[in-house]
């Protein structure tokens, strides 16, 4: 049993961080061509910019992973039943189709945010001007990042299967800190050891001496 919810812990946070780093690449080329003598800019845009839902959903996931390490029987049934949703939702947000003025407006504003963009000197400024005429002309979009957009849903995919063998399996899974809380109740109860220690105190009793010795 402990050898099985380690497995599918770790088989939902390889899932949920194979999203995150999915996520970060790039799925897509904005091209803008301005008018001659003006070059043309190509911008990457990443599948943050595209689906930053499919990057939230997977880190709610990582929360969730731990919550079914504190949470037991019913709870994590409930905690896993969560984490399929996380995962479902991860999936259809990687998987949803991309337009192409999706993409032209998120690089365009990835490009005002950059360093000739946000640029306040004067000759930054005439040349973030550039830039900006640039941007603002015709572009199209290339989508290039379909391998990284299916590794995103097979990510999400473990994610979900994790929170459905949660849910089937979770409960009968042991408790992290079971070891912890039996030690808890078989020891004496900081209470009860400092009363037995004044008691012993009050019998002239050394209570730091192994059988106790009258003083």
């Amino acid at each position: 049993m402990r050898r099985e919810f380690v497995l599918v812990l770790l088989a939902g946070a390889v899932g949920a961080g194979l999203v995150v780093l999915a996520v970060r690449q790039a799925w897509a080329q904005a091209i803008f061509t301005p008018p001659r003598p003006l070059p043309a800019q190509d911008i990457s845009v990443t599948g943050q910019q595209l689906v930053p839902l499919a990057s939230a959903l997977a880190l709610a996931a990582l929360a969730c992973l731990a919550a079914v390490i504190a949470t037991r029987s019913v709870i994590r049934r409930a905690v896993g039943a969560l984490l399929a949703v996380l995962g479902a939702g991860t999936a259809a947000a990687a998987s949803a189709g991309v337009r192409t003025a999706t993409v032209l407006a998120a690089a365009r504003a990835s490009a005002l945010d950059g360093p000739l963009g946000g640029s306040t000197t004067s000759g930054a400024s005439s040349g973030g001007a550039v830039h900006g005429i640039v941007i603002s002309g015709a572009g199209r979009a290339v989508l290039a990042g379909a391998p990284w957009r299916a590794a995103a849903v097979a990510g999400a995919v473990v994610v979900l299967l994790a929170g459905l063998a949660t849910v089937w399996r979770g409960p009968r899974w042991p408790v992290m800190s079971s070891r912890f809380e039996r030690s808890r109740q078989g020891g004496a109860s900081p209470r009860a050891n400092t009363e037995s220690m004044w008691e012993s105190l009050s019998r002239d009793v050394d209570p730091t001496v192994d059988g106790g010795t009258r003083t």
